[in-house]
């Protein structure tokens, strides 16, 4: 088992390591890194001046470098490495697996690229980086590596033990052996400890299991996180249309992928409309934020505007102010956990086995239920505190029908996103809320305005 020094940053080390940066004590820098995990040397260094934390990557060796390089954000990674000259960038490469190098490389202006591919000692690794970048990031070609183990189906025990010893130089883990006929199409795989247990003359075709499952090199991430979290994958097999072997992908980088998407629909319901983080220029997150907030301050002033509509209500019984803000959480609270409950089940399409009647009659009782309960309540309530019966059973009747509506909106709409090829999460912060605010107030004031006019 590899041993990881248990790293703590803190503030004593941090200007120790300053010291030793101005001191050039290059045996300081390495005694005191040397088995760190690159993650925690990646975070250490972010403390740092681009200039400091070079030096700090140069003395270290390369190997560890580039997977510093390869654990850092994509923003920080893009500056940092216009401090590197191409061939810098290329030996760091060269300890990368194909699917990393090629993140790194589409990172970089054109004409970099070109410098660094040329650069690289490693022919086959620069073969399969340029075999990788034909590929969209978003799909299984993008995310594969090259690096993988595979025998021939006529090979014998002994000659497939030799080739995976070659074969495992360039394989930093070994998930599964992949096993391939004459023309490179993939037709099963067999596990390492058969292989070992079997005696050497055996062919592999009698060890091999042909229940794998792999995916196309055009295939959705998102689709591919789903078939490795359906059938708890630690790797698995891509393949072209001619279903001829071309990589593989493993379980970091359908974290990774897994991570981005919530991050990003994360940052949609909350209205954030582009991808960014705290250390983001000031007009980066402004712009982010705006939009989302000019819809809402609109969707105000168009409640404001119905609350003119029915002014002569309220000074009719000025008491109806008072239960605005109730209404307006509540259709609000109801719509989030709808389209909540929506996007959990559009992430597992295997929800989606109930026809859309079925689906709208359950959101439809369960909306019956919840309203019933909570216009009770608060009809109890307004009548315990003696309020007005007439103001109580507006306020009753009006939750009770701000919660089916809510729940309607926070279902169907994103539902209706998806259908057309939108992300549904942007339904489920600023534009559900604003958009129950501004019904539960005409619910509300129509409500209040009929059952008045009555009297």
């Amino acid at each position: 088992m590899e041993t990881i020094n248990q790293f703590e940053l803190s503030r004593e080390y941090v200007d120790r390591l300053q010291q030793a940066i101005d001191e050039h004590d290059k045996r300081f820098i390495v005694s005191t890194l040397q088995g760190v995990n690159p993650a925690d040397i990646s975070t250490l260094l972010l403390e740092f001046s681009t200039e400091d934390s070079k030096y700090v990557l140069d003395i270290l060796d390369n190997e560890t470098s580039a997977e510093v390089i390869n654990d850092l954000d994509e923003d920080i990674r893009a500056k940092f490495l216009k401090n590197f000259e191409s061939a810098e960038i290329a030996t760091m490469l060269n300890e990368l697996d194909s699917d990393d190098a090629v993140d790194i490389i589409n990172e970089l202006p054109l004409k970099d690229r070109e410098e660094v591919i040329a650069s690289l000692d490693n022919r086959e690794k620069a073969d399969n980086i340029l075999d990788l970048l034909r590929y969209e990031e978003d799909v299984a070609g993008g995310l594969m590596a090259k690096e993988l183990i595979k025998v021939n189906e006529n090979w014998s025990v002994k000659q497939c033990i030799e080739e995976i010893r070659r074969q495992a130089e360039n394989v930093e883990k070994i998930y599964s052996v992949y096993v391939v006929s004459d023309t490179n199409k993939l037709i099963g795989r067999v596990s390492l400890k058969r292989i070992i247990l079997a005696d050497d003359h055996i062919q592999v075709k009698e060890l091999y299991e042909d229940d794998v499952i792999a995916v196309e090199t055009y295939m959705d991430e998102v689709d591919v996180a789903e078939i490795m979290r359906k059938y708890d994958l630690e790797s698995v097999p891509v393949v072209n249309v001619q279903g001829k072997l071309m990589g593989r992908i493993t379980i970091d980088d359908i974290v990774d992928v897994i991570t981005e998407l919530a991050e990003e629909e994360r940052q949609m319901m909350a209205g954030i409309s582009e991808d960014v983080e705290e250390d983001d220029s000031v007009w980066m997150l402004t712009r982010a934020r705006l939009p989302w907030l000019i819809i809402g301050m609109f969707g105000g002033l168009l409640g404001a505007q119905f609350i003119g509509v029915f002014e002569k209500d309220i000074l009719l019984v000025p008491a109806m102010a008072f239960f605005i803000p109730l209404i307006t959480a509540t259709g609000g609270n109801v719509g989030i956990q709808s389209s909540s409950i929506v996007l959990q089940s559009l992430a597992s399409k295997s929800v989606f086995d109930n026809s859309f009647v079925k689906r709208m009659t359950k959101v439809i009782l369960v909306a019956l239920l919840n309203g019933i309960v909570i216009a009770g309540i608060v009809m109890g309530m307004n009548l315990i505190l003696g309020q007005d019966l007439t103001l109580a059973l507006v306020v009753s009747i009006a939750l009770f029908g701000v919660v089916l509506i809510a729940s309607l909106m926070g279902t169907i709409t994103p539902l209706i996103l998806d259908r057309f090829g939108i992300n549904p999460a942007i339904a489920s912060g600023p534009f559900i809320t604003t958009a129950n605010d501004l019904l539960g107030l005409l619910v509300y004031f129509s409500v209040a305005h009929l059952l008045y006019s009555n009297l």
